[in-house]
Protein backbone atom coordinates (compact mmCIF):
# COMPACT_ATOMS: atom_id res chain seq x y z
CA UNK A 1 0.00 0.00 0.00
CA UNK A 2 1.31 3.45 -0.92
CA UNK A 3 2.10 5.80 1.92
CA UNK A 4 -0.61 8.32 2.86
CA UNK A 5 0.29 11.47 4.76
CA UNK A 6 -2.15 13.90 6.38
CA UNK A 7 -1.65 17.63 6.88
CA UNK A 8 -3.86 20.57 7.82
CA UNK A 9 -2.50 22.90 5.13
CA UNK A 10 -0.93 21.61 1.96
CA UNK A 11 0.98 24.18 -0.08
CA UNK A 12 1.79 23.20 -3.66
CA UNK A 13 4.76 25.29 -4.75
CA UNK A 14 7.90 26.36 -2.94
CA UNK A 15 8.41 29.84 -4.36
CA UNK A 16 7.80 33.24 -2.77
CA UNK A 17 4.05 32.77 -2.49
CA UNK A 18 4.18 29.29 -0.97
CA UNK A 19 6.92 30.19 1.48
CA UNK A 20 5.21 33.37 2.63
CA UNK A 21 1.93 31.53 3.09
CA UNK A 22 3.65 29.24 5.61
CA UNK A 23 5.44 32.17 7.25
CA UNK A 24 2.25 34.22 7.45
CA UNK A 25 0.26 31.35 8.98
CA UNK A 26 2.78 30.91 11.76
CA UNK A 27 2.99 34.66 12.36
CA UNK A 28 -0.79 34.77 12.71
CA UNK A 29 -0.74 31.98 15.28
CA UNK A 30 -1.75 28.98 13.19
CA UNK A 31 -0.78 25.84 15.12
CA UNK A 32 -1.83 23.15 12.65
CA UNK A 33 0.46 21.13 10.43
CA UNK A 34 1.86 22.68 7.24
CA UNK A 35 3.38 20.74 4.36
CA UNK A 36 5.00 22.39 1.34
CA UNK A 37 5.50 20.34 -1.83
CA UNK A 38 8.06 21.78 -4.23
CA UNK A 39 9.41 20.37 -7.47
CA UNK A 40 12.75 22.06 -6.77
CA UNK A 41 15.34 20.39 -4.55
CA UNK A 42 16.11 23.65 -2.72
CA UNK A 43 14.37 25.41 0.15
CA UNK A 44 12.43 28.55 -0.91
CA UNK A 45 14.72 31.29 -2.16
CA UNK A 46 14.62 34.87 -3.40
CA UNK A 47 14.19 34.88 -7.19
CA UNK A 48 14.84 38.50 -8.28
CA UNK A 49 18.62 38.27 -7.65
CA UNK A 50 18.87 35.29 -10.01
CA UNK A 51 19.12 37.55 -13.06
CA UNK A 52 21.44 40.00 -11.31
CA UNK A 53 23.63 39.41 -8.23
CA UNK A 54 23.47 35.61 -8.35
CA UNK A 55 24.24 35.50 -12.08
CA UNK A 56 27.22 37.80 -11.61
CA UNK A 57 28.45 35.75 -8.67
CA UNK A 58 28.00 38.42 -6.00
CA UNK A 59 25.52 36.28 -4.08
CA UNK A 60 25.62 32.59 -3.19
CA UNK A 61 22.73 30.21 -2.61
CA UNK A 62 22.82 30.49 1.18
CA UNK A 63 22.12 34.24 0.89
CA UNK A 64 19.26 33.61 -1.51
CA UNK A 65 17.27 31.47 0.94
CA UNK A 66 14.17 33.23 2.26
CA UNK A 67 14.65 31.38 5.56
CA UNK A 68 17.25 28.82 6.56
CA UNK A 69 16.57 25.23 7.50
CA UNK A 70 16.69 26.04 11.22
CA UNK A 71 13.78 28.47 10.83
CA UNK A 72 11.57 25.98 9.02
CA UNK A 73 12.40 23.29 11.58
CA UNK A 74 11.59 25.62 14.46
CA UNK A 75 8.31 26.65 12.83
CA UNK A 76 7.45 23.01 12.13
CA UNK A 77 6.93 23.50 8.41
CA UNK A 78 7.52 20.23 6.59
CA UNK A 79 8.94 20.22 3.07
CA UNK A 80 8.65 17.59 0.36
CA UNK A 81 11.41 18.79 -1.97
CA UNK A 82 12.02 17.53 -5.48
CA UNK A 83 8.44 16.23 -5.62
CA UNK A 84 5.62 16.83 -8.05
CA UNK A 85 1.89 16.57 -7.50
CA UNK A 86 0.33 14.52 -10.28
CA UNK A 87 -3.32 14.59 -9.22
CA UNK A 88 -5.38 17.01 -7.13
CA UNK A 89 -8.57 15.34 -5.91
CA UNK A 90 -10.73 18.14 -4.54
CA UNK A 91 -13.68 15.85 -3.70
CA UNK A 92 -11.62 13.72 -1.34
CA UNK A 93 -9.26 16.53 -0.30
CA UNK A 94 -6.08 14.77 -1.20
CA UNK A 95 -3.29 14.84 -3.78
CA UNK A 96 -1.20 12.11 -5.32
CA UNK A 97 2.52 12.61 -5.79
CA UNK A 98 4.38 11.27 -8.79
CA UNK A 99 6.19 8.81 -6.51
CA UNK A 100 2.86 7.21 -5.59
CA UNK A 101 2.38 8.72 -2.15
CA UNK A 102 -0.81 10.55 -1.20
CA UNK A 103 -1.30 13.59 1.01
CA UNK A 104 -4.65 14.37 2.59
CA UNK A 105 -5.39 18.00 3.51
CA UNK A 106 -7.92 20.25 5.19
CA UNK A 107 -6.78 23.21 3.06
CA UNK A 108 -4.84 23.19 -0.19
CA UNK A 109 -3.09 26.30 -1.47
CA UNK A 110 -1.98 26.42 -5.09
CA UNK A 111 1.22 28.44 -5.29
CA UNK A 112 2.42 26.88 -8.52
CA UNK A 113 3.75 30.12 -10.02
CA UNK A 114 4.40 30.42 -13.71
CA UNK A 115 6.00 28.45 -16.51
CA UNK A 116 8.33 30.08 -19.01
CA UNK A 117 7.05 30.54 -22.54
CA UNK A 118 9.00 28.41 -24.97
CA UNK A 119 10.35 29.67 -28.26
CA UNK A 120 9.73 26.90 -30.77
CA UNK A 121 11.55 27.37 -34.06
CA UNK A 122 14.14 25.52 -36.15
CA UNK A 123 17.18 24.81 -33.97
CA UNK A 124 15.42 25.43 -30.65
CA UNK A 125 16.62 22.01 -29.45
CA UNK A 126 20.30 22.94 -29.77
CA UNK A 127 22.61 22.98 -26.78
CA UNK A 128 23.48 26.34 -25.27
CA UNK A 129 19.90 27.66 -25.33
CA UNK A 130 18.62 28.45 -21.86
CA UNK A 131 15.58 29.74 -19.99
CA UNK A 132 15.89 31.56 -16.67
CA UNK A 133 13.49 30.60 -13.91
CA UNK A 134 15.38 28.65 -11.24
CA UNK A 135 18.75 28.45 -9.49
CA UNK A 136 19.59 25.43 -11.62
CA UNK A 137 18.89 27.48 -14.76
CA UNK A 138 21.27 30.23 -13.68
CA UNK A 139 23.93 27.73 -12.62
CA UNK A 140 23.84 26.30 -16.14
CA UNK A 141 24.08 29.79 -17.66
CA UNK A 142 27.00 30.72 -15.42
CA UNK A 143 28.79 27.53 -16.40
CA UNK A 144 28.26 28.32 -20.06
CA UNK A 145 29.74 31.78 -19.61
CA UNK A 146 32.80 30.71 -17.62
CA UNK A 147 35.11 31.03 -20.61
CA UNK A 148 33.62 34.30 -21.83
CA UNK A 149 31.71 34.53 -25.06
CA UNK A 150 28.88 36.25 -26.82
CA UNK A 151 25.44 36.16 -25.25
CA UNK A 152 22.21 36.43 -27.21
CA UNK A 153 19.06 37.32 -25.28
CA UNK A 154 15.62 36.85 -26.79
CA UNK A 155 13.22 39.32 -25.18
CA UNK A 156 13.67 42.85 -23.84
CA UNK A 157 11.40 42.64 -20.83
CA UNK A 158 12.50 42.89 -17.20
CA UNK A 159 14.43 39.61 -17.18
CA UNK A 160 16.04 40.11 -20.58
CA UNK A 161 17.34 43.57 -19.74
CA UNK A 162 18.45 42.56 -16.24
CA UNK A 163 20.47 39.66 -17.67
CA UNK A 164 21.88 41.94 -20.36
CA UNK A 165 23.04 44.43 -17.72
CA UNK A 166 24.57 41.69 -15.57
CA UNK A 167 26.34 40.10 -18.54
CA UNK A 168 27.82 43.43 -19.61
CA UNK A 169 29.11 43.95 -16.07
CA UNK A 170 30.74 40.52 -16.40
CA UNK A 171 32.43 41.68 -19.60
CA UNK A 172 30.45 39.69 -22.16
CA UNK A 173 29.33 40.85 -25.58
CA UNK A 174 25.53 41.04 -25.45
CA UNK A 175 22.88 41.21 -28.16
CA UNK A 176 19.21 41.58 -27.22
CA UNK A 177 16.57 40.64 -29.79
CA UNK A 178 13.05 41.94 -29.24
CA UNK A 179 10.01 41.41 -31.48
CA UNK A 180 8.36 44.62 -30.25
CA UNK A 181 9.46 48.06 -31.44
CA UNK A 182 10.80 49.12 -28.06
CA UNK A 183 12.16 47.62 -24.85
CA UNK A 184 9.77 47.02 -21.95
CA UNK A 185 6.89 47.73 -24.33
CA UNK A 186 4.43 45.50 -22.48
CA UNK A 187 4.93 47.20 -19.13
CA UNK A 188 5.78 50.87 -19.59
CA UNK A 189 5.51 53.99 -21.74
CA UNK A 190 7.71 55.10 -24.66
CA UNK A 191 9.36 57.71 -22.42
CA UNK A 192 10.67 55.06 -20.03
CA UNK A 193 11.44 52.60 -22.83
CA UNK A 194 13.52 55.22 -24.66
CA UNK A 195 15.48 55.96 -21.48
CA UNK A 196 16.41 52.31 -20.92
CA UNK A 197 17.21 51.80 -24.59
CA UNK A 198 19.69 54.69 -24.48
CA UNK A 199 21.23 53.44 -21.24
CA UNK A 200 21.76 49.92 -22.57
CA UNK A 201 23.18 51.08 -25.87
CA UNK A 202 25.54 53.46 -24.07
CA UNK A 203 26.85 50.53 -22.05
CA UNK A 204 27.53 48.38 -25.09
CA UNK A 205 24.38 46.28 -25.40
CA UNK A 206 23.44 45.66 -29.04
CA UNK A 207 19.66 46.03 -29.32
CA UNK A 208 17.76 44.56 -32.26
CA UNK A 209 14.22 45.91 -31.94
CA UNK A 210 11.26 44.91 -34.08
CA UNK A 211 13.21 41.77 -34.96
CA UNK A 212 11.68 38.30 -35.21
CA UNK A 213 13.71 35.16 -34.48
CA UNK A 214 13.46 32.75 -37.41
CA UNK A 215 15.83 30.04 -36.17
CA UNK A 216 18.78 29.09 -34.03
CA UNK A 217 21.78 28.03 -36.05
CA UNK A 218 24.51 25.56 -35.07
CA UNK A 219 25.86 22.00 -35.18
CA UNK A 220 24.80 20.41 -31.90
CA UNK A 221 25.20 23.74 -30.12
CA UNK A 222 23.87 27.18 -30.93
CA UNK A 223 26.32 29.44 -32.78
CA UNK A 224 23.98 32.13 -34.11
CA UNK A 225 20.46 33.51 -33.91
CA UNK A 226 18.92 33.95 -37.35
CA UNK A 227 16.45 36.78 -37.73
CA UNK A 228 13.49 36.82 -40.10
CA UNK A 229 15.41 39.42 -42.08
CA UNK A 230 18.04 36.77 -42.82
CA UNK A 231 20.69 38.35 -40.59
CA UNK A 232 22.68 35.96 -38.38
CA UNK A 233 23.76 37.23 -34.96
CA UNK A 234 26.75 35.17 -33.71
CA UNK A 235 26.33 33.87 -30.16
CA UNK A 236 27.99 31.32 -27.89
CA UNK A 237 25.01 31.13 -25.55
CA UNK A 238 21.36 32.15 -25.87
CA UNK A 239 18.79 32.96 -23.20
CA UNK A 240 15.09 33.06 -24.02
CA UNK A 241 13.08 35.46 -21.86
CA UNK A 242 9.74 36.03 -23.56
CA UNK A 243 7.50 35.91 -20.50
CA UNK A 244 5.70 33.36 -18.38
CA UNK A 245 2.24 31.85 -18.30
CA UNK A 246 0.33 30.78 -15.23
CA UNK A 247 1.07 27.21 -14.16
CA UNK A 248 -2.55 26.13 -13.89
CA UNK A 249 -2.38 22.60 -15.32
CA UNK A 250 -3.02 20.88 -11.99
CA UNK A 251 -6.03 23.09 -11.27
CA UNK A 252 -7.45 22.61 -14.76
CA UNK A 253 -7.20 18.82 -14.48
CA UNK A 254 -8.95 19.02 -11.12
CA UNK A 255 -11.88 20.87 -12.70
CA UNK A 256 -11.14 24.16 -10.96
CA UNK A 257 -12.23 27.27 -12.87
CA UNK A 258 -9.32 28.76 -14.82
CA UNK A 259 -8.92 31.49 -17.42
CA UNK A 260 -5.33 32.56 -18.13
CA UNK A 261 -4.68 31.57 -14.53
CA UNK A 262 -6.53 30.01 -11.62
CA UNK A 263 -9.60 32.15 -10.97
CA UNK A 264 -9.97 33.32 -7.37
CA UNK A 265 -12.16 35.76 -5.47
CA UNK A 266 -10.97 38.62 -3.25
CA UNK A 267 -10.17 36.09 -0.49
CA UNK A 268 -8.00 33.89 -2.77
CA UNK A 269 -10.68 31.19 -2.88
CA UNK A 270 -10.97 29.07 -6.03
CA UNK A 271 -14.13 27.40 -7.33
CA UNK A 272 -13.24 24.30 -5.28
CA UNK A 273 -14.02 24.08 -1.60
CA UNK A 274 -10.98 24.51 0.68
CA UNK A 275 -8.65 25.18 -2.28
CA UNK A 276 -6.98 28.59 -2.55
CA UNK A 277 -4.59 30.01 -5.14
CA UNK A 278 -1.97 32.73 -4.70
CA UNK A 279 0.93 34.40 -6.47
CA UNK A 280 1.74 34.21 -10.19
CA UNK A 281 -0.70 31.38 -10.93
CA UNK A 282 -3.80 33.21 -9.67
CA UNK A 283 -6.07 35.64 -11.52
CA UNK A 284 -7.81 37.80 -8.94
CA UNK A 285 -10.18 40.79 -8.70
CA UNK A 286 -8.00 43.91 -8.57
CA UNK A 287 -9.35 47.38 -7.82
CA UNK A 288 -6.47 49.04 -9.63
CA UNK A 289 -6.98 46.95 -12.78
CA UNK A 290 -10.74 47.41 -12.81
CA UNK A 291 -11.38 43.68 -13.00
CA UNK A 292 -9.62 40.32 -12.97
CA UNK A 293 -5.85 40.52 -13.25
CA UNK A 294 -2.84 38.25 -12.94
CA UNK A 295 0.23 39.81 -11.32
CA UNK A 296 3.81 38.58 -11.50
CA UNK A 297 5.70 40.20 -8.63
CA UNK A 298 7.24 39.36 -5.29
CA UNK A 299 5.02 41.91 -3.56
CA UNK A 300 1.88 40.28 -4.94
CA UNK A 301 3.14 36.86 -3.85
CA UNK A 302 3.52 38.14 -0.30
CA UNK A 303 0.27 40.11 -0.27
CA UNK A 304 -1.85 37.27 -1.61
CA UNK A 305 -0.18 34.81 0.79
CA UNK A 306 -1.23 36.99 3.71
CA UNK A 307 -4.82 37.10 2.42
CA UNK A 308 -4.89 33.31 2.01
CA UNK A 309 -3.57 32.90 5.55
CA UNK A 310 -6.42 35.07 6.85
CA UNK A 311 -8.93 32.93 4.94
CA UNK A 312 -7.52 29.74 6.46
CA UNK A 313 -7.58 31.36 9.92
CA UNK A 314 -11.29 32.17 9.42
CA UNK A 315 -10.53 35.91 9.53
CA UNK A 316 -11.11 36.78 5.87
CA UNK A 317 -9.67 40.03 4.55
CA UNK A 318 -10.28 41.32 1.04
CA UNK A 319 -7.32 41.71 -1.31
CA UNK A 320 -6.76 45.45 -1.79
CA UNK A 321 -3.00 45.69 -2.33
CA UNK A 322 -1.50 48.15 -4.80
CA UNK A 323 0.48 46.37 -7.55
CA UNK A 324 4.19 47.17 -7.25
CA UNK A 325 7.19 46.04 -9.30
CA UNK A 326 10.89 46.78 -9.55
CA UNK A 327 13.86 46.09 -11.78
CA UNK A 328 17.61 46.63 -11.25
CA UNK A 329 19.71 47.24 -14.37
CA UNK A 330 23.29 48.54 -14.09
CA UNK A 331 23.10 51.36 -11.54
CA UNK A 332 19.45 52.04 -12.37
CA UNK A 333 16.51 51.06 -10.16
CA UNK A 334 13.09 51.13 -11.77
CA UNK A 335 10.26 51.14 -9.22
CA UNK A 336 6.69 50.94 -10.46
CA UNK A 337 3.34 51.12 -8.72
CA UNK A 338 -0.14 50.83 -10.11
CA UNK A 339 -1.13 49.79 -13.64
CA UNK A 340 -0.72 52.27 -16.48
CA UNK A 341 -2.75 50.40 -19.12
CA UNK A 342 -5.62 52.94 -19.21
CA UNK A 343 -3.60 56.15 -18.82
CA UNK A 344 -4.60 59.10 -21.00
CA UNK A 345 -1.87 61.48 -19.79
CA UNK A 346 1.77 61.24 -18.72
CA UNK A 347 3.58 63.81 -16.60
CA UNK A 348 7.35 63.67 -16.21
CA UNK A 349 9.23 64.79 -13.12
CA UNK A 350 12.99 65.20 -13.49
CA UNK A 351 15.41 64.50 -16.32
CA UNK A 352 14.04 61.85 -18.68
CA UNK A 353 17.25 61.97 -20.72
CA UNK A 354 19.79 61.05 -18.06
CA UNK A 355 17.71 60.58 -14.89
CA UNK A 356 16.71 60.47 -12.19
CA UNK A 357 13.10 60.99 -13.16
CA UNK A 358 9.58 59.69 -12.73
CA UNK A 359 6.77 59.16 -15.22
CA UNK A 360 3.37 59.70 -13.62
CA UNK A 361 0.32 58.22 -15.37
CA UNK A 362 -3.12 59.78 -15.09
CA UNK A 363 -6.58 58.73 -16.19
CA UNK A 364 -9.25 61.44 -16.31
CA UNK A 365 -7.13 63.51 -13.94
CA UNK A 366 -6.52 60.77 -11.36
CA UNK A 367 -3.05 59.37 -10.82
CA UNK A 368 -3.11 55.63 -11.50
CA UNK A 369 0.54 54.63 -11.85
CA UNK A 370 4.20 55.65 -11.60
CA UNK A 371 7.50 54.51 -13.03
CA UNK A 372 10.32 55.97 -10.93
CA UNK A 373 13.94 55.65 -12.04
CA UNK A 374 16.43 56.24 -9.22
CA UNK A 375 13.73 58.32 -7.57
CA UNK A 376 12.57 56.47 -4.44
CA UNK A 377 10.94 59.50 -2.79
CA UNK A 378 8.72 60.04 -5.81
CA UNK A 379 7.87 56.34 -5.81
CA UNK A 380 6.78 56.39 -2.18
CA UNK A 381 4.91 59.68 -2.56
CA UNK A 382 3.03 58.49 -5.63
CA UNK A 383 2.03 55.22 -3.95
CA UNK A 384 -0.13 57.04 -1.39
CA UNK A 385 -1.71 59.22 -4.10
CA UNK A 386 -2.56 56.16 -6.22
CA UNK A 387 -4.04 54.32 -3.27
CA UNK A 388 -6.22 57.34 -2.46
CA UNK A 389 -7.34 57.70 -6.07
CA UNK A 390 -6.23 61.32 -5.90
CA UNK A 391 -6.67 64.05 -8.53
CA UNK A 392 -3.43 66.01 -8.05
CA UNK A 393 -2.55 69.44 -9.41
CA UNK A 394 -0.75 68.75 -12.72
CA UNK A 395 1.60 71.73 -12.46
CA UNK A 396 2.72 70.68 -8.99
CA UNK A 397 3.16 67.08 -10.13
CA UNK A 398 5.83 68.20 -12.61
CA UNK A 399 7.55 70.51 -10.11
CA UNK A 400 10.54 68.73 -8.58
CA UNK A 401 10.71 71.33 -5.80
CA UNK A 402 7.39 70.08 -4.43
CA UNK A 403 7.38 66.65 -2.79
CA UNK A 404 4.63 64.43 -4.15
CA UNK A 405 3.21 63.93 -0.69
CA UNK A 406 2.65 67.71 -0.51
CA UNK A 407 1.01 68.12 -3.92
CA UNK A 408 -2.46 69.66 -3.76
CA UNK A 409 -5.25 67.23 -4.60
CA UNK A 410 -8.77 68.30 -5.55
CA UNK A 411 -10.49 65.00 -4.86
CA UNK A 412 -9.89 61.40 -3.81
CA UNK A 413 -11.86 58.26 -4.55
CA UNK A 414 -10.82 56.40 -1.45
CA UNK A 415 -10.53 57.26 2.22
CA UNK A 416 -7.00 57.77 3.54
Amino acid sequence: MNERIATDVLVIGGGHAGAHLAISLRQKGFSGTITVVSDEPTLPYDRPPLSKAYLIGNMQIDRLLLRDNAYWTEQQVHFELGCRVSVLDTAHKQVELEDGRAIAFQWCVLATGGKVRSLVCPGSELGGIHYLRTVADVDAIRHGLENGGRLGIIGAGYVGLEVAAAAREMGHDVAVIEAQDRVLQRVTSPIVSDFFERQHRARGVALHLGAQVAAFVGEGRVSAVRLASGEDIPVDLAIVGIGIDAEATLAEKAGIACDSGVLVDEYCRTSAEAVLAIGDCARHPNDFAGGLWRLESVQHAMDSAAIAADTIMDAPTEYRALPTFWSDQFDLKLQSAGLNKDADEIIVRGDSQDGPFAALYLKEGRIISIDAINSPKDFMGARSLIIKGAMPDRTQLADMSIALKKVDCREALRAT
